[in-house]
C-alpha cells in the first residue's frame, strides 16, 4: 500500500490522487475477501499486541464529511476485542478545553502500553476547521504544523507508533452520500444543515488538508491519502495498512514468570 503513503517533504495536490481508483485490488468481491482475512489477522494481532503490553499504536482518521472514518471504525475493526480498543471523536472544543493549550484535550487521549486509539477526527482539526473559519489569526494556526510534528515526535520517540490516514472522496460522491442520508429513514439522522455549510467551503478545506499532508507527513507519523469514493476499497487500504504495521512490530507472547508445568489445579 506504499504508493498511497506520503514522503516527507512532498508538496500534495488532492487533485493528482484519483477519489475512486483501486489500483491495489482487481474488483470489490477480491477485495471483500481480503478484507475479511485482515481483520482475523488484526483480531489476532490485537490480541498479541495486549498480551505483550510494550507497544501502542495510534491510528488518525481525517476527511471531509461522509468520507467513512465511523465506516473504517466499523468495519475494519469488526470483531477486535473492545478492551484493548478506544475510539476518540473530536468534536468542537469544550470551555474547559479551550481555557488551554489545544494539544491538552488531544494528549490525554493516545494510548497506553498495549491499546489501540482511533482518533476519529483529531489535532487536525486545529489546522482545518480553525484555519477554515479563521477562528484563530493565521500566524497562530501557521505555527502548529511545526508544533503538531514535534508532538508526534514525541509520542513515537516514547514508543507510540502513528497511522494517518485521508480518506480521500469526491465532492461528487459526498453529494451522493448527502442524498442518501436524505432518502434513507435509518440514515436521515445523521443529515444536518451544518453539512451544506461545510460543504460550500469544499476549496478551502481542499486548501487546508493540502497544507496538512504536505507539512505533517514525516518518516515517524506517515500520512496515506486514502481513495474513499469505494468503501470496499477504503477498508482495505486501511485494514492493509494496520496489519502490516502490528506484524512489523514482531510482537511474541510474554513468557510465564512461573514454571506452569508445576502447577496443580484440583
Amino acid at each position: 500500500m506504499d504508493r498511497h503513503r506520503i514522503a516527507p517533504d512532498t508538496a500534495v495536490r488532492l487533485a493528482d490522487h484519483d477519489t475512486a481508483g483501486t489500483p491495489a485490488a482487481t474488483d470489490a468481491e477480491s477485495a471483500k475477501k481480503q478484507s475479511k482475512g485482515l481483520r482475523k489477522r488484526l483480531d489476532r494481532l490485537q490480541e498479541l499486541l495486549y498480551a505483550e503490553g510494550k507497544h501502542r499504536l495510534l491510528v488518525v482518521l481525517q476527511g471531509m464529511d461522509t468520507s467513512g472514518k465511523d465506516g473504517v471504525v466499523r468495519d475494519v475493526l469488526e470483531g477486535v476485542n473492545p478492551s484493548g480498543v478506544t475510539v476518540t471523536p473530536f468534536k468542537a472544543p469544550s470551555p474547559t478545553e479551550l481555557a488551554r493549550d489545544y494539544l491538552w484535550r488531544v494528549h490525554r487521549h493516545v494510548p497506553g502500553n498495549g491499546h489501540i486509539t482511533i482518533f476519529n477526527r483529531s489535532h487536525y482539526e486545529d489546522v482545518l476547521v480553525v484555519r477554515v473559519h479563521s477562528l484563530v489569526p493565521p500566524d497562530r494556526w501557521e505555527r502548529r504544523y511545526d508544533q503538531i510534528n514535534a508532538f508526534e515526535r514525541l509520542l513515537t520517540d516514547e514508543g507510540t507508533t502513528i497511522l494517518k490516514f485521508f480518506l480521500h472522496i469526491s465532492k461528487a460522491e459526498q453529494a451522493a452520500r448527502l442524498h442518501s442520508r436524505l432518502d434513507d429513514p435509518t440514515k436521515s439522522w445523521k443529515f444536518s444543515t451544518a453539512d451544506l455549510a461545510e460543504r460550500a467551503l469544499w476549496d478551502d478545506y481542499t486548501t487546508a488538508y493540502e497544507a496538512v499532508l504536505s507539512r505533517t507527513s514525516t518518516r515517524w507519523a506517515p500520512w496515506w491519502v486514502v481513495p474513499a469514493d469505494h468503501n470496499w476499497y477504503r477498508n482495505l487500504v486501511v485494514g492493509s495498512v494496520i496489519v502490516d504495521t502490528l506484524e512489523s512490530l514482531h510482537m511474541a507472547y510474554p513468557v510465564p514468570s512461573t514454571d506452569l508445568s508445576k502447577i496443580v489445579i484440583d
